[in-house]
């Protein structure tokens, strides 16, 4: 197989293995908020707000320490011992402790800033310049057919349920268990990629540095990793406020906040609708599946337009803006404004317009839709920014967005849904205009390194 087909053979493996992985959390984090309001327990006390806020904040604090962590035992490593995490958590609701629910919570987030920051290394260095864009749009296609299988599954085992029995939560929880663990042994195929051709002037370069780095390496093993996870830190640190970081820390930030609405929100807020019908709980397995299509057609799409595409990432990311905008007016017209914090029996108030299904689907599809379109182009522009530095900078990338998610789950059990609405609004048009201003600065260090190399 050629060097290239390896590469890309990897980014297909390491979609796969999210796939599978993310088909039982994000179905997990989709339905745990419904799925809490009907334990027939009352020695249980939890909230999967709070729980994913716990997670996502936890996460942005492991992001600091997680490429130490990437650089020391591998990414392949840092992602099957994440993994594990992950499946422990999702296990956690067979038999649900509050403390254990909470323990799971702390775990999973730490698990989390590994899992993303070792993914980020491993696209990037099976990644060229020309290939990130494809890549990345390869990667984020595969991993959210999640949404689809799972919210499918969701869809067939409770349709007709107006009350999650403890037996449904255990055969569903028993089965994401199982694929997840699936996803996690996944990534052992996943093979190192063959090195790129340099000129001679930088191999020469290059043999040099690494035969001095062998040697000290040699010398002390021990102080050469603690050297490293060091090294990795202060990189972390560093690149955190360089210009370009700053500029799409906002637009990162923006992709926190609509995560935790898209993943953990909006779906409670169908399910939660009375006139939606007995089905309401059940359509919250359709919504994901909508989210899932629009998240894998923009994936798909984006990812194969980005080597032809002459004009930069700039319009995707204004059509995610739109596709957004679109959304939130629709949901603000159609869903109720009690919904986010509704308790189980649901809510009998409406909002501007009759409910109407059809609409809150529409809804669903377009908040996945723009969500890929800001993802996408946030992948490409650090990995192509960051090439060379890719594990420090997917850890900043992750730190931003889990701290600012962590927010919005706090925000979310008090909030009613025009405010969340409004906020979503806001920092999705900042986070535009400053992800162009990025883009403008990418270009023009393309243009001069187009220039230095001629």
């Amino acid at each position: 197989m050629s060097p290239e087909g390896k590469r890309l053979l990897n980014i297909i493996i390491l979609g796969f293995g999210f796939m599978f992985m993310f088909t039982a959390f994000q179905t997990c984090g989709n339905i745990e908020q419904t799925v809490i309001k009907s334990f027939n327990s009352t020695e249980f006390h939890g909230s999967g707000y709070t729980s994913m806020a716990i997670i996502y904040g936890v996460f942005s604090a492991s992001n600091l320490i997680a490429p130490s962590v990437v650089t020391v035992i591998g990414p392949q490593l840092s992602m099957f011992f994440s993994g594990l995490l992950y499946s422990g958590y999702i296990a956690m609701f067979i038999y649900p402790y509050t403390w254990s629910f909470y323990t799971a919570s702390v775990f999973v987030g730490i698990g989390a800033a590994v899992l993303w920051t070792a993914q980020g290394n491993v696209l990037a260095i099976n990644s060229t310049d020309n290939t990130i864009g494809r890549n990345s749009g390869i990667f984020w296609a595969l991993l959210q057919f999640s949404l689809f299988f799972g919210n499918l599954y969701i869809y067939c085992a409770w349709h007709g349920h107006d009350h999650i029995t403890d037996k449904d939560r255990q055969t569903v929880f028993i089965s994401l268990t199982v694929i997840s663990l699936v996803g996690c042994f996944l990534f052992f195929l996943i093979r190192k990629p063959d090195p790129e051709p340099v000129p001679s002037e930088a191999s020469e370069s290059l043999l040099q540095a690494e035969s001095t780095e062998s040697c000290s390496t040699a010398s002390s093993p021990h102080s050469g990793l603690c050297t490293q996870a060091l090294d990795a830190f202060v990189k972390a640190c560093k690149m955190f406020v360089t210009k370009e970081m700053m500029l799409l820390s906002i637009s990162i930030g923006y992709t926190g906040l609509e995560l935790t609405f898209y993943s953990g929100v909006y779906g409670t807020c169908i399910g939660a609708m009375t006139q939606f019908g007995k089905d309401a709980k059940s359509l919250i397995g359709i919504s994901g599946i909508c989210i899932g299509i629009g998240e894998i057609l923009g994936g798909g799409v984006f990812g194969m337009l980005n080597k032809c595409n002459r004009f930069g990432r700039n319009p995707v990311v204004l059509l995610g803006l739109i596709t957004h905008f679109v959304a939130f007016y629709l949901i603000f017209l159609n869903i109720a404004s009690d919904a986010p914090i509704a308790p189980e029996a649901g809510t009998d108030l409406q909002a501007y317009i009759t409910p109407n299904l059809g609409v809150a689907l529409l809804c669903s599809f377009l908040l996945g839709l723009g969500d890929s379109c800001f993802n996408t182009q946030l992948l490409s522009i650090i990995g192509f920014i960051f090439r060379d530095n890719s594990a420090p900078a997917f850890a900043v990338f992750k730190f931003i967005q889990s701290i600012m998610a962590a927010l919005a789950f706090f925000y979310s059990n008090y909030l009613l849904l025009h405010w969340q609405l409004l906020i979503l609004v806001v920092m999705g048009f900042l986070g535009s205009m400053t992800f162009f201003m990025a883009e403008g600065v990418a270009e023009s260090t393309r243009r001069e390194s187009d220039y230095d190399s001629i």
